[in-house]
């Protein structure tokens, strides 16, 4: 699978590159302790860094980034951001525009009289042919004063136009600077191809297959890890 990213010639030099997000991970992940005393169990348990499926979820994809930094005051954004004037007809140089309030209209995350923030796509993708780029909030990234709104684009057959990330901002009372390099979406190349779902009963193998792995999953740290966690690879 090739993921490919294309920019204005004029704004190569200014953009920050979409990423692999296992090279993206936060801080406070990287930080956190890998075990830590739970009052319940009245003993050391493992913390979710020690939790493959929880951080493969991370690393899974790519990263992108917000081109550069965005001063925020209590729901007025502004930048300053020195770009060359883009060279392609209609091409964006703000890293931000809005969607009115009514263009989600009593969808359950809609917040009365708030606009949706749109970050502007300064990269086209182009996956190959029968697949889809899913793009979700970055995952288990709930720090971020905002919510990306999931969207699934067909960009095998739409990779000449950008691919724009709209966004609830969650935190109202938020002032400060949201960096440049700031993940603001997640995005995976998904077939389009619908699986065929098949429905069955344990028979005996299975059974016993079932009940001897739970037992090793309970009985030994890291069995998930060692025996059936797959070796990815890195971009």
């Amino acid at each position: 699978m090739r993921m490919i990213f294309r920019c204005d010639p004029a704004l190569s030099e200014h953009l920050p590159r979409p990423v692999p997000a296992r090279g993206g991970l936060p801080d406070w992940l990287r930080a956190m302790p890998a075990k830590a005393h739970s009052d319940l169990h009245g003993r050391e348990i493992r913390t979710v860094k020690q939790c493959p499926p929880f951080v493969d979820a991370m690393a899974y994809g790519v990263l992108i980034p917000l081109p550069c930094d965005v001063i925020v005051e209590r729901g007025a954004f502004s930048w300053e951001w020195g770009i060359p004037e883009p060279a392609t007809p209609g091409h964006p140089r703000a890293p931000l525009s809005f969607h009115v309030p009514a263009q989600f209209a009593e969808a359950p995350f809609a917040r009365e009289g708030q606009a949706a923030i749109k970050f502007n796509s300064f990269w086209t993708i182009e996956l190959e042919p029968g697949w889809s780029l899913f793009a979700t909030h970055p995952i288990n990234r709930d720090e971020l004063p905002f919510r990306l709104i999931s969207g699934l684009v067909d960009a095998d057959r739409f990779h000449d136009g950008g691919i724009n990330f709209p966004a609830l901002w969650t935190k109202p009372d938020f002032s400060g600077v949201l960096p440049k390099g700031t993940p603001v979406a997640q995005c995976f190349a998904v077939p389009r191809t619908a699986p065929e779902l098949v429905f069955e009963s344990f028979d005996e193998p299975h059974q016993a297959a079932y009940a001897k792995t739970v037992s090793e999953v309970l009985a030994t740290p890291g069995v998930y890890r060692k025996r059936f966690r797959a070796r990815r690879g890195r971009a």
